[in-house]
């Protein structure tokens, strides 16, 4: 059994193979069209492969998919048209092809050097379908398309060649400026932070000299002193319990439902499973393999007491996986857990029983918890950290290849057919992108009920600070030589490797707080340094793009609809009132979507979550069922997982409606409080 503290090395016989393939660069095509990418091995040399795009999502097995380092070679083959853009339910946007009938369509690989200065020099695969050729000129490094073909929403990645000494020189040159200047970027802030924590530090000097404690002015104060007791109180346990394990001497009395296999002095660790043990849980790792060939971390959070791992000398394997011990109790239901930007699922146990993942588990349900790709150790099959191909991805390619892929392995760990979603910020917006009628609608097949907290679909009114405002202004061509095309500012994950934990956590708290413009007032300032221990993590360039540049997210303030057809919503009345008939069109979602539950901070500066719930709730989506919605006024964009008070004005009434909306009540074991919870039945 892996514990957390190796994720960094993973144990191959771990490796998850999910559906999928072994592109090099993919760009998803929709299912209407034929998926065209050429590939290219190890040494840089061009392959030609055609793929039919059926076949390509839907009908590999996770043994077609090699375990070595290596990109296989594909045989060519004929490819049939789709018959419906919503065949198997996989109908991505953004195709680079016309759909000009059937025939057989065949991938040339041609080469050719970019002129524009902010293109990658090198060979790029050029698809040349045989009745029609729809890929137009490239520019900027980025594949140019007609303009019937471009989803503005998800402009066109960068496309680069193979490793070659001009790409590599031109790379370096550019992480070198990215060095410099996203450097400078991020001392604006800590600087920033630091000259706005000046008043605060004066007010507590006066507090301090007036023999005032400045802490009695905190929301929960109470309760936050009557935790620090119990914290306390726990620490002498464990010290009773460890001398009297060393003399032998008598234990009674320390008995506990969920006894802890860590405790004493807290420390500040990177480490989930650590503080899983601290509360009587522990915590395994998987290494998922997403379709598009990312190794991406999957956690199980569980009691260890329920769990037996057989002896290597009776098992098949040198390292036997853990096994349920035969028990008269019925299943646990699945529920995946996923994060929002620049974090890790680490954020959901990090507030000791009161995390979310930890009060799931305790509560009866089997907790897992889903990493996007890179998280805090960038790991891909085929390419290095040092190739920009690795990093040529945003939240688009998160949704329809992350998502799936840990889904699909909790499913398989598991033994259900579906499972319960719960997202945070970034979490609730790739699923809202997968679960598009446009998108991966199939995705919404393996999901009961999706739960989003802090649901980030339109924009709130930070955006318009100067200095988004000042990102959102540059060009493409100046965001790559500010923030490169690898890693977003890789300094500030090095810096945890030198910084202290606690001044790690101190100046990641102080840094987010000034650039999103939240604070800790309903957290346990106890544990605030622990918050900031699994953040930020790294995230490719081009996604920072997507949500803060000039074609992304921050141009549209939506993440499904364009700048036009947003400005006709919300001014009052309904969405059909507004536009008349609903216009199937506008609508994201199609019969595929599960039902949803929104939990909205009212006082969400980053995201606007009332806009989602009008547009759910006044019939602009038809498909879309509320199983639950609610708008907690004073609640910032975290609190929704970090508040003193969470549990009761979140978590419980997740756990209800996980529970009313479960599809196999009669297998699974009734998670505590859930017992008069009847089934959800769609109106």
């Amino acid at each position: 059994m892996t514990k957390s503290s190796q994720a960094g090395k993973p144990n191959g016989k771990k490796d998850y193979h999910a559906p999928g393939h072994d592109m090099a660069q993919i760009e998803v095509q929709p299912e209407s069209c034929v998926a065209q990418t050429a590939q290219y091995d190890l040494k840089g040399k061009p392959e030609s492969v055609t793929i039919h795009a059926g076949s390509l999502m839907t009908n590999w097995s996770s043994n077609s998919l090699p375990k070595s380092n290596g990109l296989p070679n594909f045989s060519s083959r004929s490819a049939n048209r789709v018959k419906s853009e919503e065949a198997k339910g996989f109908t991505p946007s953004s195709s680079h092809y016309e759909n000009v009938g059937e025939g057989e369509y065949r991938t040339e690989t041609t080469s050719f050097i970019s002129t524009n200065q902010g293109g990658v020099l090198g060979s790029q695969a050029s698809e040349k379908p045989i009745h029609s050729s729809c890929v137009g000129t490239h520019q900027n490094g980025r594949e140019q398309q007609s303009p019937s073909h471009i989803d503005p929403l998800f402009p066109p990645l960068p496309l680069y060649g193979p490793p070659s000494w001009k790409n590599k020189l031109k790379c370096l040159l550019i992480r070198i400026s990215a060095a410099f200047l996203s450097l400078a970027f991020l001392n604006f802030f800590v600087l920033g932070s630091l000259m706005t924590s000046i008043p605060k530090g004066i007010k507590k000097i006066i507090y301090k000299l007036t023999l005032r404690d400045v802490k009695e002015l905190r929301l929960f104060h109470e309760e936050e002193c009557r935790r620090a007791d119990i914290h306390a109180e726990k620490q002498k346990s464990w010290d009773h319990r460890t001398s009297a394990e060393k003399i032998g001497g008598d234990q009674e009395g320390i008995a506990d439902d969920y006894p802890p296999t860590e405790g004493g002095r807290d420390k500040l660790v990177r480490d989930v499973g650590y503080y899983a043990r601290r509360v009587g849980l522990d915590v395994d790792v998987f290494r998922v393999r997403t379709e598009d060939g990312f190794l991406i971390d999957l956690w199980h959070v569980y009691d260890p007491k329920e769990y037996m791992v057989p002896e290597a000398r009776t098992s098949d394997t040198d390292n036997p996986r853990k096994m349920l011990k035969p028990s008269e109790k019925k299943l646990k239901f699945p529920v995946l857990l996923m994060h929002g930007l620049l974090q890790s699922s680490g954020a959901y146990c990090s507030n000791d029983d009161d995390s979310l993942a930890f009060w799931l588990c305790k509560s009866g349900f089997d907790v897992w918890l889903g990493n996007n790709r890179c998280g805090f150790s960038p790991s891909h099959e085929s390419f290095v950290q040092t190739d920009p191909r690795m990093w040529c991805w945003n939240i688009r390619q998160m949704g329809i290849f992350d998502l799936p892929a840990l889904t699909e392995k909790v499913l398989t760990e598991t033994g259900f057919d579906k499972l319960g979603l719960v997202c945070h910020s970034q979490g609730t917006a790739e699923t809202l992108i997968a679960l598009s009628k446009h998108q991966r609608p199939s995705f919404g097949d393996k999901l009961t009920v999706f739960c989003g907290l802090a649901p980030a679909a339109y924009a709130g009114p930070i955006i318009d600070r100067f200095y988004f405002r000042f990102i959102r202004k540059i060009s493409p061509f100046l965001f790559e030589m500010v923030f490169g095309v690898h890693a977003f500012i890789p300094f500030m994950m090095r810096m945890h490797s030198f910084l202290s934990p606690k001044i790690y956590g101190w100046l990641g708290y102080k840094v987010f707080s000034f650039m999103f413009n939240w604070s800790d007032a309903r957290w346990e300032r106890r544990l605030r340094n622990r918050f900031f221990q699994f953040a930020p993590v790294y995230v490719s360039a081009e996604t920072m793009r997507w949500w803060l540049g000039q074609d992304g997210f921050a141009k549209h303030r939506c993440i499904l609809s364009t700048e036009e057809p947003t400005s006709c919503e919300g001014k009052g009345g309904s969405g059909v009132s507004q536009i008349g008939d609903i216009s199937t069109k506008r609508q994201w979602y199609n019969e595929q979507v599960p039902p949803f539950a929104m939990w909205v901070c009212g006082n969400d500066q980053l995201v606007d979550g009332r806009r989602l719930l009008e547009r759910l709730t006044n019939g602009e989506e038809p498909h879309v069922k509320m199983v639950h919605s609610k708008v907690i006024e004073d609640y910032e964009h975290l609190d929704v997982i970090w508040a003193i008070n969470a549990v009761d004005q979140v978590f419980t009434e997740i756990r209800q409606v996980l529970w009313k909306t479960c599809h196999a009540r009669d297998r699974c074991r009734v998670p505590d409080g859930c017992g008069a919870v009847p089934a959800w039945m769609p109106e």
